[in-house]
């Protein structure tokens, strides 16, 4: 599949997956979630700051180039957002490649940037995103406009996915991996999307610590 992805995906610039979409969801407990979002992610910003600052030096000690990068990523309703990542790869990763999909042993990653990816450390500077409401603590990743376009184009409704907010962690995440392929990815975001509710994500949080304590699904 990666390779399919690289040949591929600097080819899109249509970004019709938005043609697709008719409303967000609607839902009695999105607005008690969104109170949720805001107030955790305060909380979680005060021992996240610090670790933000501890692996901004041990990425400036490992490699040279900045230690944030910001992306352009899909967020509700096809709306473009700004992800800003702990930056995990080499500065010139993707410089001749262009944007292709992570995959596990990714020799664009350094040593530091595979702790960060297996701990999901990060992913930390995206609960600004949260508070800000472009992003969710639970919810589908956002995944880059060309990837999204090409997804929808090859698997039915993918584009589904974009009718609740996107997640720091979601569903598809802790019950199969981040190297899942679109059709599955889309199978357990929907089930997400179809169950969402407080106890849901409670579940999925849970699963989140488990998937960061072990590496499971880290690339």
């Amino acid at each position: 599949m990666e390779e399919h992805l690289e040949k591929n995906v600097n080819s899109i610039t249509q970004e019709n997956f938005v043609d697709k979409l008719n409303q967000p969801l609607q839902n009695s407990y999105l607005p008690v979630k969104r109170m949720f979002d805001v107030i955790f992610s305060f909380l979680l910003l005060i021992p996240g700051s610090l670790l933000i600052l501890i692996f901004m030096m041990l990425l400036k000690l490992e490699t040279p180039g900045k230690s944030f990068y910001r992306q352009k990523r899909v967020g509700i309703m096809g709306k473009t957002i700004m992800v800003t990542k702990l930056r995990s790869m080499y500065s010139d990763a993707e410089s001749k490649s262009g944007a292709v999909w992570a995959k596990k042993n990714d020799s664009r990653i350094t040593r530091v940037g595979h702790f960060m990816r297996r701990t999901r450390i990060d992913e930390l500077p995206q609960l600004w995103s949260v508070i800000k409401g472009d992003m969710s603590l639970i919810g589908p990743r956002p995944e880059r406009p060309n990837f999204t376009q090409q997804f929808s184009e090859e698997v039915e409704g993918f584009e589904q996915r974009l009718i609740v907010r996107p997640g720091l962690s979601g569903y598809a995440q802790v019950h199969g991996g981040y190297d899942d392929d679109p059709q599955k990815k889309l199978i357990n975001d929907l089930y997400y999307i179809k169950h969402i509710s407080f106890t849901t994500d409670l579940k999925i949080v849970f699963a989140t610590v488990r998937v960061v304590l072990t590496g499971d699904g880290a690339r």
